[in-house]
């Protein structure tokens, strides 16, 4: 019953309101159901299949023999055991990501979570574990109005099912200005020691820890969050991103 009435709420709506993909800007029909990416819009989106980097999930092109770290986490000591991604930081996966995270565009969640039930192994390297959402500065998340890893989180954890959870474990101490046209050294000075865990956290020393962000760049934040878990006693870290980039 409850399914009958959600799609027939969305067929009222798009009545009302019209859908229309993104990234193409055409109509959207009754089979993209509660989605706003069209079929032709999933075409403009890298997305990111094995082979990839174990580390960070960066893809690899080619054939791959044994474990091989990519050009980011040649330049990383990563405190990360292990990684993946959604799809590359370019083309439709860059207009995407700008839209939730600057424009607010929170609809496009369902997209996000439909992507990580599509993309293989991703879901996998997800289940059963405790998601971990990169925090925001607190002033930085009243005037966004939202924590984007937080709800990536929330989505992730729902569509891995199981015993995956999302747990706010981490505190951002300062606010650090925006890293976007920062360099990998400049990142690394900014947010050094910006993280720490909540004083009330409890850290189980083989619960397995997966960190989640928007996007991957070079490193710098996911691994300081890392080492803020890790300082508490966590041993079993892992990151998983939207995007990398």
């Amino acid at each position: 019953m409850y399914a009958k009435i959600n799609v027939l709420f969305q067929r009222l709506c798009d009545v009302v309101f019209p859908r229309t993909c993104p990234l193409t800007g055409e109509p959207l029909g009754d089979d993209e159901g509660g989605h706003y990416v069209s079929a032709k819009g999933l075409q403009e989106i890298q997305f990111v299949i094995s082979p990839c980097c174990q580390t960070c999930g960066a893809p690899f092109y080619g054939e791959m023999v044994g474990k091989c770290d990519c050009i980011h986490c040649k330049e990383l000591t990563a405190v990360f055991k292990s990684g993946r991604t959604l799809f590359l930081l370019s083309g439709g996966g860059r207009r995407l990501v700008h839209n939730y995270k600057y424009n607010g565009a929170q609809w496009l969640l369902a997209d996000f979570e439909r992507f990580a039930e599509h993309v293989p192994g991703y879901l996998d390297h997800l289940r059963n574990g405790t998601l971990v959402p990169v925090p925001l500065y607190k002033k930085r998340e009243r005037k966004r109005g939202f924590n984007q890893s937080l709800l990536l989180a929330e989505r992730f954890a729902r569509a891995a099912s199981g015993e995956t959870c999302v747990q706010e474990l981490l505190v951002r101490t300062r606010n650090t200005p925006s890293q976007t046209r920062m360099n990998r050294e400049e990142r690394l000075k900014n947010i050094d020691g910006a993280f720490t865990v909540h004083p009330q956290a409890i850290i189980e020393k083989g619960r397995r820890y997966i960190i989640v962000d928007d996007v991957f760049t070079t490193g710098a934040t996911l691994n300081a969050c890392a080492e803020a878990l890790r300082d508490a006693g966590a041993e079993n870290i892992h990151i998983a991103t939207l995007a990398h980039g």
